[in-house]
């Protein structure tokens, strides 16, 4: 069956408005935060509704179903990302499962495997977005650990001919995102994962742009850790996911303490259940993560590769057409290998925010700015940029929107 965008728009209430004087919204700030369709709207309402009730506390029937809806969506997301169900823990944000992994980190003893000194290594990358940057800069910080990282090209891929220097042999942990939120790049891993495998170093995937587009199973990556945020993946705001492998979530430390994470308790100390709860203290986000659930399913039922295929097919189509207008330069890869649907661009000397804003007034919604990644359009000189990011509900229609937009601009600022 082909792929039906304008159907799959349909399932999204918000675009059933218009904005700015009755215009059409043409919505490609995806890679920000997606839009939800109505089942995902609907399970959250209806938790609310007819479930209501703290998870895993109480004998009574409300305590039951939330419960149950509670771990659902948790079988969810383990199916989702071919994971086992104890592996996947709940957090607010995809940047709460990140400050967990660098904050436990930090907080291991003397003679656990995660514990962190002076002469240990952290690896990150030049492409990170602040979320993978700030926890680890920290961590390195309050240990005295080695800051490290791979560069970025000028055509915006990871520079890895320096990867035995970069993950050297006291590397501790490499921290990378899969796909980066400005210049679309999808990572190559192996290399990186089998050097810091090699060397005794954990790997950890920002997965926020690649989760929601595409297939991504973390026993084929052979990966460590990984988080993603659900309001990027069609769900709700305020839930996140952390995944690690079993026998590493039983070693690292909690970061949040309190009720649920427990195993006993006395006035003196306390022991820790064994993870997923371990790191889940306090009343979880319930609702939030049934309304997850729903979003995956449905995300499922379209067929992942069937909205990656999608994505590359309007960017191959919507590079060509930005291609083609004088003064405007694309910010990373231009060619379709490892590429995501996500493209950053300036336009002569017009400022990013004043063409966001002239294109905010045809209806048509973009981000501007450095998109929360200062070191990586530094390092490339183009201190901000308009970002056009596309998902399932995207048609060439939006695209042919945007760049009469964008051609309408520099007349307006000619």
């Amino acid at each position: 069956m082909s792929f039906d965008a304008l159907k799959i728009r349909s399932d999204f209430p918000i675009f059933d408005r218009t904005i700015r004087d009755g215009k059409r919204l043409v919505y490609l700030d995806s890679g920000a935060t997606s839009q939800k369709p109505r089942v995902v709207i609907d399970a959250e309402g209806d938790f609310y509704r007819f479930h209501n009730a703290a998870a895993h506390r109480g004998a009574h029937q409300l305590a039951e179903e939330a419960t149950d809806a509670f771990e659902g969506a948790r079988e969810i997301v383990a199916k989702f990302l071919n994971a086992a169900i104890d592996e996947v823990v709940f957090t607010k944000s995809a940047t709460e499962s990140l400050n967990l992994i660098a904050y436990a980190m930090g907080n291991a003893p003397v003679g656990n495997r995660f514990h962190v000194t002076k002469s240990d290594r952290i690896v990150v990358t030049e492409m990170e977005h602040h979320a993978n940057l700030i926890p680890w800069q920290q961590l390195a910080d309050r240990t005295g650990a080695d800051l490290s990282w791979f560069e970025v090209t000028p055509d915006g891929r990871l520079d890895l001919s320096n990867l035995n220097s970069v993950i050297t042999e006291n590397t501790k942990v490499v921290s990378l995102t899969h796909q980066s939120n400005v210049l679309g790049t999808i990572n190559q891993l192996g290399a990186i994962i089998a050097r810091a495998h090699a060397v005794g170093a954990v790997v950890v995937l920002d997965a926020c742009q690649s989760v929601p587009h595409m297939s991504v199973d973390v026993k084929d990556l052979d990966i460590d850790f990984l988080a993603f945020s659900g309001h990027k993946t069609v769900g709700p705001t305020g839930v996140g996911i952390f995944w690690g492998r079993s026998s590493l979530l039983a070693e690292l430390p909690p970061f949040l303490t309190g009720g649920s994470m427990i195993e006993s308790v006395t006035m003196t100390g306390a022991t820790w259940a064994p993870a997923p709860r371990k790191f889940e203290a306090g009343v979880p986000n319930m609702a939030q993560a049934v309304g997850l659930g729903a979003a995956l399913e449905y995300l499922t039922n379209v067929g992942m590769d069937q909205i990656h295929q999608h994505e590359i097919t309007l960017i191959a189509s919507l590079i060509a057409q930005l291609q083609e207008i004088p003064d405007l330069h694309i910010v990373g890869p231009t060619d379709l290998a490892d590429r995501g649907g996500v493209v950053s661009f300036t336009v002569g000397d017009i400022h990013p925010h004043d063409l966001g804003q002239f294109l905010d007034n045809q209806g048509i919604a973009v981000r501007t700015g450095h998109h929360c990644a200062w070191p990586l359009t530094r390092k490339l000189g183009v201190p901000a940029t308009t970002r056009a990011s596309v998902y399932l509900y995207n048609t060439e229609e939006d695209l042919d929107v945007l760049v009469k937009g964008v051609i309408d601009a520099q007349r307006y600022f000619a």
